[in-house]
């Protein structure tokens, strides 16, 4: 058979490509459906068959994968491959990849967007102006919020893998002092970095960015005791996993002034229900999972993925995340 005649299924497609993109390029290798959304009840109906699938937040799970024979290629268009049961993948000799590094200087981006809207509130007084504010201001000027300065402040990162330590360059570029938590500590570590226990960083910390990723250990690592240990000027950023954060103990430190801000792109459950604690927390600024979807990230993991299929289909193996023998 050749590569022409494989069967590759994309499952969820539409948040990689909304129409700004192009599948041609894996369109090229095999016979390709692609699909913008799946349904939990059609995985089955559309993976049959298919040698290779692509997928994003589809769930493909152990009972599922024992149903496709043919599949060799299990790709995971992001960087968490929990999606997937690795597990009964392994055991059926089928290929495991994620997309490892093209959202790093995107999220890098938000998390600092959601920083300096804290400091700045820039749309909140953009919107003022519009309402009129100024026009009726006796003075030159006026501002609804407190306005804070970067320079000199305490930035605390948790987790120094790529993205964590590309937001710590921007924090020492705007003149923050930058302290830092992690299991592992980078080899080699910036010299502008102190490395701190997690409870010493949460105390010392002027604003804390969550850059870490998901596990048994650490969820709800953000909780009622951490949050009460926090400075009451401080800001918590978290561009990472949404679990990281106890949303409950989290919205009741907004609302009772323990801590002074929230800027989240990431939540529990998303989208979320209305009853979520955090839509209606104050001084919590939330954005809609957004932080890895600028263009530049989404073609780098265009590229990437289709990369990945071209080694897979040559025989060589790259970004795979499962042991397995082939």
């Amino acid at each position: 058979m050749t590569s022409k005649d494989k069967r590759i299924v994309v499952l969820d497609g539409y948040t990689l490509n909304p129409g700004d993109l192009s599948w041609e390029e894996l369109e090229a290798l095999g016979n390709c459906a692609i699909y913008d959304r799946t349904a939990p009840s059609k995985v089955l109906e559309r993976s049959t068959g298919a040698e290779i699938i692509l997928l994003n937040k589809v769930v493909l799970s152990g009972s599922t994968i024992e149903q496709l024979p043919e599949l060799k290629y299990i790709g995971v268009l992001a960087t968490g491959y929990n999606i997937v049961d690795i597990t009964a993948a392994t055991h059926h000799r089928i290929c495991v990849t994620n997309i490892p590094t093209y959202g790093t200087k995107s999220v890098a981006q938000m998390a600092f967007a959601h920083l300096l809207n804290l400091c700045q509130h820039t749309a909140d007084h953009s919107t003022s102006v519009k309402h009129g504010k100024w026009n009726r201001s006796k003075d030159f000027c006026f501002w609804n919020y407190s306005l804070v300065e970067l320079a000199n402040l305490t930035m605390g990162i948790v987790g120094l893998g790529r993205i964590g330590l590309t937001t710590a360059k921007l924090a020492s570029a705007f003149g923050m002092k930058v302290i830092a938590c992690d299991v592992k500590k980078p080899v080699p570590c910036p010299k502008y970095i102190t490395i701190l226990d997690l409870d010493k960083l949460f105390r010392e910390s002027d604003v804390i960015s969550l850059h870490c990723s998901l596990n048994d250990n650490n969820h709800h690592m953000v909780n009622r005791k951490r949050l009460e240990s926090m400075k009451k000027t401080a800001f918590l950023i978290n561009t990472s996993r949404g679990p990281l954060i106890d949303e409950k103990a989290l919205a009741d430190a907004l609302n009772i002034d323990l801590i002074a801000g929230a800027g989240l792109d990431v939540l529990k459950k998303e989208p979320p229900d209305s009853s979520c604690p955090l839509l209606k927390a104050k001084n919590c600024f939330i954005t809609p999972h957004i932080a890895w979807a600028t263009r530049s990230a989404r073609q780098r993991l265009m590229t990437t993925a289709v990369d990945n299929v071209k080694a897979f289909i040559n025989g060589r193996y790259q970004n795979v995340v499962n042991e397995v023998s082939f």
